[in-house]
């Protein structure tokens, strides 16, 4: 199927998620860089306390997608969106937003591990100075988000560990929506299943959106999934009956390896 015949097709949609149920509700998001388009008119919701993936060949939009929602997007120049993303109900790209502000609210975790060069504390304490938390109130905050990070006994960082601290950070201004871009792509498996278990710990204080090339991750640890192709929402629904029953015959072929 062609780009042109994918823009005209309607996204696939499995038990949709409501608007009541959603976190965030993007609406016809639209993304250019500078000339060249990436995203062609995605629609869809990503339900609260739960884990979302996305999933698709390299250069679909996947991780584009991911950093409109935080609008990570705008550092890069010459970036250009149409659409809604609303986040509690409120436009993130209404020219009254601050997007400052937006990431102060949305988490973000990247590919690779990205502790900043200071001490565990000052890591972890890094987004809760930004919001002017100070003196016991900061010591406890960090103390806690380092131990739900399962990182609290642990002294020497390894990659696996690292990105765990750079998880801690995100989650000490406790952000109701937690991004992760491929985040256990350069790690080992033993750190790859910590990262997987905490993921699944998570959910139950925060909105996860997970971006993964591994398949196989996706289907442990997200509740609903996302195939992209070509910077177009092919098909969305329950993780379980994505993989086992696609619907459309560019899922069934992605996920049964004959193509991406």
């Amino acid at each position: 199927m062609s780009l042109e015949m994918l823009k005209d097709h309607e996204t696939v949609r499995t038990a949709p998620v409501s608007e009541a149920e959603a976190l965030v509700d993007v609406r016809g998001l639209s993304l250019w860089y500078g000339a060249k388009q990436a995203l062609y008119g995605i629609s869809v919701r990503f339900p609260r306390n739960q884990v979302t993936a996305i999933i698709g060949p390299s250069g679909c939009g996947k991780s584009t997608l991911l950093r409109s929602l935080n609008r990570m997007n705008d550092l890069v120049p010459g970036v250009r969106v149409e659409g809604e993303v609303l986040y509690e109900g409120v436009n993130i790209y209404d020219p009254r937003v601050d997007p400052v502000a937006v990431r102060r609210h949305i988490g973000m975790v990247f590919q690779k591990p990205n502790p900043f060069p200071k001490t565990i504390f000052e890591n972890v304490a890094f987004g809760l100075r930004l919001l002017g938390v100070k003196g016991s109130e900061l010591e406890d905050r960090v103390v806690e988000a380092l131990k739900r990070a399962a990182l609290w006994e642990e002294v020497k960082l390894s990659g696996g560990q690292q990105q765990r601290l750079c998880i801690a950070r995100a989650i000490a201004v406790e952000p109701p929506l937690l991004l992760m871009d491929e985040p256990t792509s350069a790690l080992d498996p033993i750190a790859t299943q910590a990262i997987e278990d905490l993921i699944l710990e998570l959910k139950a204080r925060y909105t996860v959106v997970i971006v993964t090339h591994n398949m196989q991750q996706a289907a442990r640890v997200s509740d609903r999934t996302l195939f992209m192709h070509l910077g177009v929402l092919v098909e969305e629904g329950p993780t379980e009956e994505l993989f086992t029953k696609p619907k459309h015959p560019y899922t069934e072929a992605y996920i049964t390896g004959r193509f991406g």
